[in-house]
């Protein structure tokens, strides 16, 4: 029986995919085993977002050839949509499948035999209209099973690959949804995280939209908890934020990506929206449950960010209320507008303005979990330490730690956090109560 490792880089999409591929895998009688382990067969699905993404993707593929030069290495993804005869630089490398060919590796793996040169299958993205169901289940070990709903994206963001690499937005049937929905709660799954490259255009080409999706998914029963991955502030309606923060299986938590806190940035990177509008949705949401965990995306360094402009990012964030921030580097990424533009910044700037936005999503972070200090929390737990305690994750996205055991994994419980560590907290388990949804979250005895 051969032994198959799967590595995946980049979004949760990237994962719910991965391990739609691992399935058939299984099914055809291949043993799934954990990336550090040898393999007769390696997977990487990659990412192409940042210049770290690939560096990443090369190094992965070196180390497995070090540990196992044999290994029949297959490389699929966004990198290999957009860079194939990069890749096939690397020495070892065997199967480069584009964006289509990657949901059926077998058809093109053949006896897994490794040749002097890959084989390369990449079709071209932007004229299909083909969109592959795809979810995560046990292949990938989450205890949360991310279920793909929209693939592609029809904006122009002047920074972005995305595009390019998995051409244009399209969406899953409502009842395709709904019934692999069914099968992740079959697998004893707790919580469903709805993901896709542009999320909140889901179903405009389908006479239908995210919020009567999601209306269709709250009918399901056996399923606790139901989570939206990032939305565009343009795309995040308010009947669909009152929705989420009125239902008992929505989870109280938003992504919402700025990008950048300057106007003249936000037009510059070709965005769909102002800060004031963007402002608008984070108040609203904060008047309507102050409790709500808010995560935002930002970039630094973005070409003709000028140290006024930064200083606008620094003083829109520092006055907005929001739980996390994703601070990225801006690399360039060939082929997209924003590599003409004149007025780079340079590299060791952009670093160090990254560094100064990581410290205001720190500072963040920490005042928003000390809010709940003395209070009850509902925590799926995810995983078990070595120290004798479990974690896991609150509606509202608080990383919460508590002393129990690895049977508590994939099991809802309600914690009193006492304390934050850095940027995480613990608490102690209270037993004996029944657990609700409702926002703020609370654990009702």
């Amino acid at each position: 029986m051969k032994k198959v490792a799967f590595q995946t880089l980049g979004c949760k999409l990237n994962f719910a995919e991965s391990s739609t591929i691992g399935r058939q895998f299984v099914e055809r009688g291949f043993t799934v085993v954990n990336p550090d382990q040898p393999s007769d067969i390696f997977v990487l699905n990659t990412c192409t977002v940042t210049q770290k993404a690939e560096r990443e993707c090369r190094r992965l593929i070196r180390r497995v050839l070090r540990r196992s030069p044999e290994t029949y290495v297959i490389v699929v993804g966004c990198y290999s949509q957009l860079q194939a005869k990069e890749i096939a630089k690397i020495n070892g490398v065997d199967l480069i499948l584009g964006g289509e060919e990657k949901f059926h590796p077998l058809n093109y793996a053949g006896e897994f035999r490794k040749s002097s040169a890959p084989g390369i299958f990449i079709s071209r993205i932007n004229e299909t209209e083909n969109i592959h169901p795809a979810y995560s289940s046990d292949v990938g070990g989450r205890t949360r099973a991310f279920l793909k709903i929209q693939d592609g994206c029809d904006y122009n963001c002047s920074f972005c690959t995305i595009p390019g690499a998995r051409g244009m937005s399209r969406s899953l049937p409502v009842q395709t949804i709904v019934d692999q929905a069914r099968q992740i709660i079959n697998q004893g799954h707790r919580e469903i995280v709805l993901t896709g490259v542009n999320v909140g255009d889901y179903g405009r080409k389908n006479g239908t939209d995210l919020l009567g999706l999601m209306k269709e998914l709250e009918k399901l029963d056996g399923i606790e908890r139901i989570r939206i991955s990032s939305v565009e502030p343009n795309l995040l309606t308010r009947q669909t934020v009152d929705f989420i923060l009125q239902s008992d299986k929505y989870c109280k938590h938003f992504h919402i990506p700025l990008q950048s806190g300057s106007n003249i940035i936000l037009r510059r990177m070709r965005r769909r929206y102002t800060t004031e509008s963007y402002r608008d949705l984070v108040e609203y949401i904060n008047n309507n449950d102050p409790e709500a965990g808010i995560g935002i995306d930002v970039i630094a360094g973005f070409p003709g960010e000028t140290d006024i402009l930064f200083n606008q990012t620094v003083s829109f964030l520092e006055d907005l209320q929001f739980s996390y921030i994703h601070a990225f580097t801006y690399s360039e990424r060939p082929g997209t507008p924003a590599t003409d533009y004149a007025e780079i910044i340079q590299p060791n700037v952009r670093h160090a303005r990254n560094e100064v936005l990581r410290s205001i999503g720190k500072k963040k972070k920490t005042e928003f979990i000390k809010r709940f200090i003395g209070k009850s929390l509902t925590v799926l737990f995810e995983n078990s330490q070595n120290d004798g305690f479990v974690s896991g994750l609150s509606s509202n996205y608080i990383r919460i730690s508590a002393e129990g055991h690895a049977s508590l994994i994939n099991q809802l419980r309600c914690v009193t956090i006492t304390e934050v560590h850095d940027e995480t907290c613990a608490g102690f388990i209270k037993e004996s109560v029944n657990m609700t949804q409702n926002a703020p979250e609370v654990c009702v005895s």
